[in-house]
């Protein structure tokens, strides 16, 4: 079953720091830049707020441009003494990275793929051998030569024809995610004229190999609104529009089932799916309804035999498997397969052809349940750290006696493993390599849980280095995310080390938004319930410091698009507590981005924040969104963080908050605005562009904390 999300998770952390000190008199001379103010009132409810910085959504007013460019510049003067150390730090962590690395293959129909990076390339090349991994390799993608002159490379999107002839995949090269659809034969290694426009990078093929079915992007407000028929070999003006879905709150995907037997249409908003199929060997029949949409029915299908497999929140709040006879779709038909249990949260459901695969979480942790179609064998994969995580990994094949999955911790780097399911017994395929002399041996994480406001503990998960004295003097980066119900679970990352390695202390908090401790969590931290999103993480902070992992003036934080309205809303409400914040891509405008129907992800996210058009709704969104929320106090030292082309938060968020922070703020503390001019949401393209902005980001933490070495 697949799960889609309207907003990326940022689950990476950054920092690092100084040097020429002989620099750093320049720097203080630089005057901060000020945005001008022109009135504009806007009223709702028959509150009026103004918003002397509205004028910087104008993205084609030269003013506009100048301004963040200006930003940008004092950005630079204010690090320039820290650029010796930020660069050392950049190499030190992208030193870590095996140069020549590539993925674990797998195989589908008669090849094996798998993707390579070659020494000194930002991107992957794609690669596949026919029979077995001894024959020759066949490049099928290079995705450095498409990057060739582009300041932006991303491909979205990589699906197969059946047939092993036809790569179709999403070229996007601005960052704003919309994508070109291309197709290449790989027989003679030709991309064909037909690209497709306005892509979202969503397609699936039918089984004939001949058709492909796509979501289509509105450019204006990107939602994927509808799902099209593209013919081999014709024009994408006369592909057929297949299903459209005219509610503005909800998305289309298309995608196939495991068994490759139907193709699904998903239409989905943040409460409420529904799921059309078609048998995909007949490309050109209508996609029947699987189950109406009803207000808080969230729903995903998979298929094995003569049944549908429903993962449905029906009288379910953790989620339960109904199925139903194919071609006998409606409730009226469902019968139950695997109850609701309110201490599991069932996140996933994979099929294949003598076993399913369940990705659940108990207790805030991820488990994988083995069981086969009789019943008869059931199992879960045991893992031994006391927080990690582990998911299901790419298994293509529906005929299968064994079960590829992922695993890694706060100490343990990626890996893959795979599973004899007759046995039981896992083996390591492959473990991302880190480069140099780490050993995990040299760290230790733990799980902490520190008691909320209403008295829920919140869980958290920490790692530092085993010669770092947890004695209440050590510095302390807090991440949190805490929206759209995504769980934030432990990660390994080797930039990471370069944090600990300097005597820090990294934390993750499991806050109330995510979906950590059940579908409740997820409930409990939206909403008119959205506040205990920033309470729990205030009251984690304030744990991690009396417990002395943290010390009382060194505790530094975290968090990146609806994670930097976090960070938004929690230095508003407790400055104080902070030492330095990296707010990355920060959504901090809540109230008017939500008036805005004509922006990105609005209206699919009424039902996360609140439709502000209603009342209640306005005034609890704005007694909490961080640019409305601004007072002359004083703030922690900041780094912010936006994208010019960003499809998600638009750059003019953080760019106003930092204006107005700037304007009414009455510290002297550090207050950054960094703006890549080249590109989106997720930052930089390029495998190893991508670390100059954790060195930046790293650079900046380690210089508060007096830890550059």
């Amino acid at each position: 079953m697949k799960v889609y999300l309207s907003l990326l998770i940022l689950v990476s952390v950054s920092l690092a720091c100084q040097t020429n000190k002989s620099s750093s008199k320049a720097m203080n001379h630089m005057t901060a830049p000020v945005a001008k103010k022109i009135p504009t009132s806007l009223e709702k409810h028959g509150d009026k707020r103004e918003d002397p910085y509205f004028w910087i959504r104008e993205k084609e007013n030269p003013e506009v441009i100048s301004y963040i460019e200006e930003e940008n510049a004092y950005k630079e003067a204010q690090m320039s003494h820290l650029k010796g150390f930020q660069d050392k730090l950049y190499e030190e962590i992208i030193g870590r990275l095996k140069k020549d690395d590539s993925s674990v293959p797998y195989k589908r129909g008669e090849f094996y793929y798998y993707s390579r990076y070659r020494e000194g390339g930002e991107y992957p090349i794609y690669c596949r051998k026919k029979g077995s991994l001894e024959n020759e390799e066949q490049v099928i993608l290079d995705v450095n030569k498409l990057a060739e002159g582009k300041s932006f490379c991303q491909v979205g999107g990589f699906s197969m024809s059946p047939n092993g002839r036809y790569l179709a995949y999403g070229l996007d090269t601005v960052g704003r995610r919309i994508y070109t659809t291309m197709i290449k034969d790989l027989d003679t290694g030709e991309t064909l004229p037909e690209s497709i426009d306005n892509g979202t990078a969503n397609f699936t093929w039918a089984a004939d190999s001949k058709h492909l079915f796509y979501s289509v992007k509105d450019t204006q407000t990107l939602r994927h609104y509808a799902v099209k028929r593209h013919e081999l070999h014709s024009n994408p003006s006369e592909d057929v529009l297949v299903y459209e879905d005219k509610d503005e709150t909800f998305y289309v995907y298309v995608y196939k089932s495991n068994s490759e037997k139907y193709l699904f249409i998903s239409s989905s908003a943040t409460m409420s799916s529904e799921t059309h199929y078609l048998p995909s060997d007949n490309a050109k029949g209508n996609f029947e309804l699987i189950i109406a949409r009803e207000l808080q029915h969230e729903y995903s299908v998979e298929h094995h035999g003569e049944y549908f497999y429903v993962l449905s929140n029906d009288q379910a709040v953790n989620f339960r498997v109904m199925r139903i006879p194919v071609g006998k779709t409606g409730k009226e038909h469902w019968e139950e397969f695997i109850a609701h249990r309110e201490d599991v949260f069932l996140e996933d459901m994979d099929t294949f052809k003598g076993h399913y695969v369940l990705s659940e979480r108990k207790e805030g942790l991820n488990l994988i349940r083995v069981v086969d179609w009789e019943g008869k064998k059931d199992f879960y994969i045991e893992f031994n750290d006391p927080t990690y995580s582990a998911y299901i990994a790419t298994n293509v094949e529906f005929e299968t006696n064994t079960l590829r999955y992922g695993y890694n911790s706060l100490t343990t780097p990626a890996s893959t493993l795979e599973l004899n399911i007759a046995s039981r017994e896992s083996k390591l395929l492959k473990q991302a390599p880190v480069m140099g002399s780490f050993s995990p041996d040299d760290y230790q994480s733990a799980r902490v849980f520190a008691k909320a406001e209403d008295g829920t503990l919140i869980p958290m998960s920490v790692v530092w280095k085993k010669t770092t004295a947890l004695d209440g003097k050590a510095p302390l980066l807090l991440y949190a995310y805490g929206s759209y119900g995504i769980s934030v679970d432990p990660y390994f990352s080797s930039a990471r080390l370069s944090l600990l390695d300097r005597g820090f202390v990294f934390a993750i908090a499991h806050i109330r938004g995510g979906s950590e401790m059940g579908r409740p969590w997820y409930d409990d931290g939206k909403l008119l319930k959205k506040k205990n999103t920033f309470t729990d993480f205030i009251a984690c902070g304030k744990h991690l410091i009396k417990e002395g992992y943290a010390g009382e003036d060194k505790l530094f934080a975290m968090g990146g698009s609806a994670g930097g309205l976090l960070m938004g809303a929690v230095i508003n409400m407790a400055p104080e507590l902070f030492e330095g914040v990296v707010a990355a891509v920060p959504f901090v405008d809540v109230v008017s981005t939500m008036l805005d129907e004509s922006i990105p992800l609005t209206t699919n996210e009424y039902n996360e924040w609140g439709n502000p058009n209603d009342e209640e709704y306005y005034h609890y969104i704005k007694s909490y969104s961080p640019y409305d929320n601004v007072e002359a106090k004083a703030y922690p030292h900041m780094l912010v963080t936006s994208g010019l082309h960003d499809s998600q938060v638009q750059y003019w968020e953080p760019t106003k908050w930092v204006a107005k922070l700037r304007d009414v703020k009455t510290d002297n503390n550090k207050l950054l605005l960094h703006t890549n001019m080249e590109a989106g949401h997720g930052g930089a393209s390029g495998r190893y562009e991508a670390y100059k902005e954790t060195a930046m980001e790293y650079t900046f933490f380690l210089d508060l904390a007096g830890r550059l070495d």
